[in-house]
């Protein structure tokens, strides 16, 4: 934002899985940048994901940690709290960009339950795209909305 070609006035932040997480521990962090768009971010209510029983895939590791280290459950609170500090819930009410934040109904990746964990903890201006028969796949006419979107910086 300091660079001379770069009107700090002006910065917007998006991508999808894992870059529309960072996009929201962006803003999160970074309270000069405008607008974002995340597309299903990534790296939500690690919990919800474990409670819903879809410790697979992008969260595999969930279930082999428990395995390797605590098969027994018995620092399982410990453990969800620690992954809190890196869990995008937790930077969501400190945003204060624009939001248009799309989502996928059928993503078994990325739940949408643990996106909207995310979404609800926002208290900025905000709006949600869904795609109710899309998972986390490229998202018909999601590129052009995300341009239009940004174009009003």
């Amino acid at each position: 934002m300091e660079m001379p070609d770069v009107d700090p006035k002006r910065v917007g932040a998006m991508g999808g899985s894992q870059g529309g997480g960072l996009t929201l521990a962006c803003v999160g962090l970074e309270p000069r940048i405008q607008r974002a768009s995340p597309v299903f971010p990534f790296l939500s209510d690690y919990q919800r994901t474990w409670e819903i029983d879809q410790a697979k895939d992008a969260y595999a590791e969930l279930k082999e940690y428990f395995r390797r280290f605590d098969p027994r459950h018995q620092r399982k609170n410990e453990i969800f709290t620690r992954l809190g500090y890196v869990d995008i819930q937790f930077l969501a009410p400190r945003i204060r960009s624009e939001i248009l934040m799309s989502v996928g109904l059928m993503d078994t990746i990325c739940p949408p339950s643990t996106q909207f964990a995310t979404y609800n903890k926002i208290t900025a201006k905000k709006s949600l795209l869904i795609y109710p028969d899309f998972g986390h796949e490229g998202l018909p006419g999601n590129p052009d909305e995300t341009f239009k979107y940004m174009m009003q910086l």
